[in-house]
């Protein structure tokens, strides 16, 4: 499924151009493919397959790319490495890249340029031992998260329109590979996840069950992971931009259709992934990325809908204008 206009084969595969053949009149130089670092939200889990997806169905260099693809560390880090050139695109959290922006750091380095997931993903998970039922159930409870993730970020503006206190929660670094394991032996009372991520943790918890308490339940008109793009890579080579996130979403579409499939080509690349996990992860998000029936652009009503809530909550100090979040022309045809 072609989801935006790809390079033209010949852009793509061969270069027919003065100095492509040596000076014998030999045989054209095939072109080289870009090379690229991609980042994953956080981790190498089954909600961020469909990178590796793209890469081994070859969507990636049916575009002309080579993409090196490294487990994201969180919205603040990821947005660093952006920053600094080390990486070119990631896939983050568009409400907690909005609350890093809108608080002055990274906003001339970064923009989002198509949709991941309709809605956020973002929540809090525990297991049902605990007896949290609600959000006002979490005052006096220990969380854990990664820092600068986007649980963490959004909590305070999550809690506000639970009416929770979000003073009453005490909050602890965790690597996001950890958590689990955290909460499974009641090192915590519940982590900061993605709403996908209760396959594993009830695995982890050696099948007790899990309980979890979304925020988009409160949350409402909130995207969830939206795939960024350095802005020196949009200023310079705008074409490449369009080519990975073209294919991009045509590894999101492939992955949330063959779950298993899915979860085996994570296991190839990540041996660690335990592929039924990481199925279910895919399964589950399915909902998530075509939420309203479609998904891969931005509608700019609903992000500056999603900045007002945020400002809303106190969460976003100052302005925060839709065109220093979303770069609106790269993505133009929706994904169904």
């Amino acid at each position: 499924m072609n989801l935006v206009k790809r390079a033209s084969a010949a852009a793509i595969a061969v270069v027919l151009a003065a100095g492509a053949c040596d000076s014998g009149g030999g045989e054209p130089r095939a072109a080289e493919a870009d090379r690229v670092t991609y980042l994953t939200a956080v981790g190498a889990f089954g909600r961020e397959s469909y990178a590796w997806v793209a890469k081994e169905k070859g969507f990636f260099a049916e575009a002309g790319i080579d993409v090196e693809i490294r487990p994201g560390a969180g919205t603040t880090e990821n947005l660093g490495l952006l920053a600094s050139g080390r990486a070119q695109f990631s896939a983050n959290d568009l409400s907690a890249v909005m609350i890093v922006l809108g608080n002055g750091k990274y906003r001339a380095d970064v923009r989002a340029v198509a949709v991941i997931q309709q809605r956020t993903l973002n929540s809090v998970t525990l297991l049902a031992a605990t007896g949290v039922k609600t959000p006002r159930d979490l005052s006096g409870r220990t969380i854990g998260g990664v820092r600068g993730g986007a649980p963490w970020l959004l909590f305070p503006a999550y809690a506000k329109l639970a009416g929770l206190d979000a003073s009453t929660v005490r909050w602890i670094g965790a690597e996001a590979a950890q958590m689990p394991k955290l909460l499974a032996t009641g090192k915590v009372d519940g982590v900061g996840q993605f709403v996908v991520a209760r396959p594993a943790v009830e695995k982890a918890a050696g099948g007790r069950p899990a309980v979890v308490l979304p925020y988009s339940d409160v949350l409402t008109d909130l995207y969830g992971n939206a795939l960024l793009a350095s802005t020196k890579v949009i200023r310079e080579d705008p074409d490449l931009v369009r080519r990975f996130a073209g294919a991009l979403l045509e590894g999101l579409v492939y992955a949330i259709g063959h779950p298993e499939e899915s979860g085996q080509i994570l296991r190839k690349y990540v041996p660690t992934a335990d592929p039924a996990t990481a199925a279910a992860e895919v399964e589950l998000m399915e909902p998530y990325v075509r939420a309203n029936g479609t998904a891969g652009v931005f509608e700019g009503a609903r992000v500056a809908r999603a900045v007002a809530i945020l400002r809303g909550t106190g969460i976003i100090a100052g302005e925060l204008p839709t065109a220093d979040v979303v770069a609106f022309d790269f993505v133009t045809q929706q994904i169904r």
